[in-house]
């Protein structure tokens, strides 16, 4: 589900996609700096430098009103929100600012192709959300009773699948919960990995937690349906009870109130 795992190591296919790419672009233009100029070993940091503080500022100013409320989130890169394409103009301002020639601009174009190259082979070939429909094993809810996430069909939902033990559940789990209460048009379901009723209640007892909905998932039988690979992670499930959009890893505020909005439209 939108994931690679390399022996312990989980990661989302995008992040999987773009770490592939640059360290495509690195080796390159190593090997560019080496029997070409020595030029290209200053330039390709600057490309990394540069274009990733420009594809993260321009995610911010795109949702200013969302970080002028938490503006220590702009550098909060774990979550994700990068807007690419001010990443790309960055990128591109560094060719003739940095490299002097006509040929040292030429052969720049290499790793930076090579580098789009294998990122869009590796998104395309792990990047797909498979239409997958709810589960129908009944679970029990914190309440006591017992819930199937294939009742109450018509209705959007969000399923959350998380663990107290889990840092980066722990980090998103506030602002989850403030987005659910809010969202009148999408159900939330907090689906819990292998705690016991104790340890749930314990946490959000501690953490001052409100979830309309949690429920217990003792042996991962949720996360084995979707194929989710870690935790956290955030299934998007459309009225027909398909999943739609799948998040692995910690989520930011924004793309989940964006995914959000597309549920509560229809898309």
């Amino acid at each position: 589900m939108n994931g690679i795992a390399l022996g312990p190591l989980v990661l989302a296919a995008d992040r999987f996609a773009v770490v592939l790419g640059v360290m495509v672009f690195i080796a390159v233009s190593a090997i560019l700096a080496r029997r070409v100029d020595q030029k290209f070993d200053s330039w390709s940091w600057w490309v990394l430098a540069g274009g990733i503080a420009a594809a993260r500022m321009g995610h911010v100013a795109l949702y200013w009103n969302s970080f002028a409320q938490e503006p220590w989130r702009m550098i909060a890169l774990w979550e994700g929100g990068f807007f690419w394409p001010a990443g790309a103009a960055a990128i591109l301002l560094t060719i003739p600012f940095v490299l002097e020639t006509m040929r040292q601009r030429a052969w720049s174009l290499v790793p930076l192709a090579a580098a789009l190259v294998v990122w869009n082979t590796a998104w395309q070939l792990t990047g797909g959300t498979q239409a997958t429909p709810l589960p129908q094993q009944p679970l029990p809810a914190l309440t006591g009773e017992t819930y199937a996430l294939s009742a109450n069909t018509g209705r959007p939902k969000v399923i959350n699948l998380w663990a107290s033990w889990c840092p980066p559940c722990r980090r998103e789990m506030p602002m989850m919960a403030e987005i659910a209460a809010s969202s009148a048009d999408v159900n939330f379901y907090f689906v819990n990995q292998g705690e016991g009723q104790e340890a749930i209640t314990r946490y959000l007892s501690n953490e001052g937690l409100a979830l309309e909905t949690v429920l217990l998932d003792q042996f991962g039988s949720v996360a084995r349906h979707y194929g989710a690979l870690g935790l956290p992670a955030t299934l998007f499930i459309g009225a027909d009870g398909v999943l739609k959009n799948a998040h692995l890893g910690e989520i930011s505020r924004e793309i989940l109130q964006t995914n959000v909005a597309r549920l509560s439209s229809g898309n």
